[in-house]
């Protein structure tokens, strides 16, 4: 009966919506008030003893740094830096990263067109990077540095360009910091060189670290929820996110000491990301500092260093997009960051196919049309099988309404006949439904990967449509894959009860009206998807309907 292949379907769906709503609860961004944002804007960072990591994943540098008093970090002159892919400013407090531009990436939703700022202290979402030595009257993210210039520009020609800020505690230890940009590269030396100015061997700690709050950043596609966060990885640990909840709640346990790994900050189509040397011995932590404030990072123990005597230790920070071969060629685990969920073992080889049809046809567009329809043909048997099934079922439909009239109301003695019937014309009524599940797990890796494709930002398609990973402006595919769900609705066997059949038919309705919102990447992968369909499903049902009246 047609219900029989219905109800799986609707099972499916209704679970999917489910799952994706109770997803979104998980990772929404949290409400900020003004009293909030107005807190936030001072940057504050004050380190409640109650916010700590775990007991049993806490070393004594980590214990030292969550006892730490650093609050109201004010804000000194301004140091900026320009290169062809960065506009950035530094602080004199601190000798920080404080804002940072990413030329070659567009704003997209309400404000398109403008360099995306990823790092920035002044907003309403502040994120920034921290670093310093841990003790008492060691420079920190709240000392005063001297810089080695007030500007520099990245001229023609040249490769690199180097900045330090240099702290000193008279009879103690300088700490200078050299921050080093490189042409057309995401990637930004730190190197921390540290003299001992005692008279005795000298151990510190020095620690790396995001401060951010917990709000996604402006610009995610409505109904759509990306994870915001920090993630670790060690090769025994392997890749691990953090949510800004679990670190609420003290109850994950970081990867805590180890000599390979990285700790990131994600936020949807971009990373900041410190990238220690292997075999550099290291601890990760997560904390909450303040009102909505959180930092993720690491601490790098400097040891022995001789007096009078310097160590210097380099520590890489990437700020860039998700990029996924340049990620995996930075750092093991790295392309990890893109977030294609629990099936990235399918995901992976999808966004390899899309990648190379794209290098072929220079057209993201044109590339997610084709891989749409080389998906089609992998899977044509399976389709056909289905569309075969519902074809047949179809031509049942005067004979069932037959047998309704004529059990009326007795349901036993009425799904006998039908049975029956199955039999006779040798037809399963899970046949529709069974090949389709068969693909769903294809079909959801898919839909990762065009949402979570940082290279569809910005890509125009044909057109109207300027960015695939914005909604369309003119709402013209949404309308399109409307009317073709509604199309693929009256081709299907419809359901003997009134109410279930009212149901489906608005169902089309109920599912577009997301689409409207979703980048049209998405929506173009799924317009094309049921045009095929459709047409699969008519030559088949048209082939099904000749051979009976043969």
């Amino acid at each position: 009966m047609p219900m029989q292949r219905m109800i799986p379907l609707l099972i499916f769906i209704f679970s999917s919506f489910m799952l994706w709503n109770a997803w979104q609860q998980e990772h929404a961004p949290k409400q900020t008030t003004s009293a909030q944002i107005q807190q936030k804007n001072t940057v504050t960072s004050t380190v409640p003893a109650s916010n700590t990591v775990p007991a049993n994943n806490q070393s004594a540098g980590v214990t030292q740094l969550n006892t730490l008093n650093l609050t109201n970090m004010k804000q000194g002159e301004r140091v900026k830096v320009s290169t062809d892919l960065f506009q950035a400013e530094f602080d004199t407090v601190g000798g920080d990263l404080r804002r940072l531009k990413l030329l070659k990436q567009l704003t997209t939703g309400d404000d398109p067109g403008k360099p995306l700022e990823l790092f920035n202290d002044v907003g309403t979402i502040p994120y920034v990077v921290q670093t310093g030595l841990i003790g008492n009257d060691l420079p920190n993210h709240t000392s005063t540095f001297v810089p080695s210039t007030t500007s520099a520009t990245l001229e023609p020609g040249q490769n690199s360009l180097s900045i330090s800020f240099k702290s000193v505690v008279p009879n103690k230890v300088e700490l200078i910091k050299t921050y080093t940009f490189t042409r057309g590269s995401y990637l930004i030396s730190l190197n921390t060189t540290i003299h001992n100015l005692e008279n005795q061997s000298l151990n510190v700690d020095s620690y790396f670290q995001f401060l951010r709050a917990s709000t996604s950043p402006p610009g995610d596609p409505r109904f759509v929820s990306t994870y915001t966060g920090p993630a670790f990885y060690t090769d025994t640990t392997k890749f691990d996110k953090v949510s800004f909840k679990d670190i609420d709640k003290g109850t994950h346990d970081y990867p805590g000491q180890a000599n390979n790994g990285w700790v990131a900050m994600i936020q949807h189509y971009f990373i900041s990301a410190w990238l220690p040397s292997n075999g550099v011995q290291r601890e990760f932590y997560a904390r909450k500092v303040g009102n909505d404030l959180y930092t993720a990072g690491l601490i790098i123990p400097v040891k022995n260093i001789a007096a009078g005597s310097t160590s210097s230790i380099n520590v890489p920070l990437y700020a860039g997009p998700q990029e996924g071969e340049k990620l995996k060629a930075l750092a093991p685990g790295l392309q990890l960051t893109i977030d294609y969920g629990r099936l990235t073992i399918i995901a992976t080889p999808i966004f390899y196919v899309l990648n190379l049809i794209h290098s072929w046809v220079n057209n993201w567009g044109v590339a997610i049309i084709l891989l749409t329809v080389l998906i089609k043909l992998i899977f044509f048997p399976l389709s056909a099988a289905s569309y075969k099934s519902m074809a047949r079922m179809r031509t049942l439909q005067p004979k069932m309404t037959r047998l309704k009239e004529q059990y009326g109301d007795d349901k036993a003695r009425l799904n006998q006949a039908m049975m029956e019937l199955y039999r006779t014309e040798k037809i399963n009524p899970l046949g529709g439904c069974l090949p389709m599940v068969v693909q769903i797990p294809v079909f959801i890796s898919l839909y990762w990967v065009l949402l979570e494709t940082v290279e569809l930002r910005n890509a125009p398609f044909i057109g109207w449509i300027h960015d695939l990973s914005a909604k369309d402006p003119f709402y013209i595919l949404p309308l399109i894959m409307t009317a073709s769900m509604f199309i693929q609705q009256r081709m299907s066997p419809k359901p003997p009860d009134p109410v279930q059949a009212k149901v489906m038919m608005f169902m089309p309705l109920m599912f577009s009206f997301m689409f409207f919102f979703f980048p049209s990447g998405l929506v173009l992968y799924w317009v094309v998807n049921n045009i095929l369909s459709i047409a699969q499903q008519w030559q088949i049902t048209r082939m099904i309907g000749d051979g009976n009246k043969k």
